[in-house]
């Protein structure tokens, strides 16, 4: 069987995938609270659940892919008002990444995905592709939010929700499938919130910083009680699918075409 993992090849294997033009996928995650019924460590388990779901995919299409571990501190300072949340702040996120980078494409890797798993990362992902894009020219660095790449993945799947909100219907679900003991079912009664973080009034692209704490009483948003370990595992497998589709897309990683450039 071949291997995926980054941390369980050896360094001649990972030399050779190098060589190979294998793509290098970096789960980005957290760590902070979730509601009253769901680990700390959601976003983690989760991004390391869709990325080595979609390089599973990805594999059984022919192509050469493997995972990083995956960095579990991010952006979470909304978070800090319920406890049991680590944060860095921006500087320091994005200089984690940076470094991540370099060392991959120092290696000879010529792709890179960073797959999100954690909404308040989304904005500084975006900054991070540019940061490292403008460092590594020759080199295709990608990046984005599992659930915002393939949002399609959760149809006729879901409820009471279109997608992932935070410890919701979504998320719970597929803790449930992919952990054991992580989920506190006796505190499902109170795992619900708002459907939105937004203020009324306020348009989706307009930027408002609030603590999850202003936004939620429970720290959820979304409702987990319809939540079921089924969800979980079509969700995990419609995520595999579509992110493996994106991803495999021989076009997204293609040389842009010369005649299109700009020439004074």
């Amino acid at each position: 069987m071949t291997e995926l993992l980054w941390a369980r090849m050896t360094a001649p294997e990972l030399r050779a995938a190098a060589a190979a033009d294998t793509l290098v996928i970096l789960p980005v995650a957290s760590l902070e609270q979730h509601g009253p019924h769901l680990a700390t460590g959601t976003d983690t388990f989760l991004g390391e659940a869709v990325a080595g779901r979609t390089a599973e995919k990805l594999h059984a299409a022919g192509h050469k892919v493997v995972v990083l571990p995956v960095v579990w501190h991010g952006l979470a300072e909304h978070h800090m008002a319920f406890g049991g949340t680590v944060t860095l702040d921006q500087p320091t996120f994005l200089a984690v990444l940076r470094g991540i980078a370099r060392s991959v494409f120092r290696h000879g890797f010529q792709r890179l995905m960073l797959l999100n798993a954690h909404g308040g990362n989304t904005e500084a992902i975006g900054v991070a592709v540019a940061e490292i894009g403008n460092e590594w020219p020759d080199r295709k660095v990608a990046g984005g939010t599992y659930w915002l790449v393939a949002p399609e993945a959760f149809a006729g799947i879901l409820e009471d929700q279109p997608g992932v909100m935070h410890a919701c219907e979504a998320e719970t679900s597929m803790m449930m499938h992919v952990t054991t003991g992580t989920v506190r079912m006796e505190r499902m009664a109170q795992a619900h919130g708002p459907h939105s973080t937004r203020a009324p009034g306020q348009p989706r692209a307009l930027y408002f910083r609030r603590s999850f704490s202003d936004m939620t009483p429970t720290g959820v948003v979304g409702d987990a009680r319809r939540a079921s370990e089924a969800k979980g595992a079509a969700c995990l497998e419609a995520l595999g699918v579509q992110l493996a589709d994106i991803l495999g897309d021989a076009a997204l990683w293609a040389e842009p075409d010369p005649s299109r450039r700009f020439s004074a």
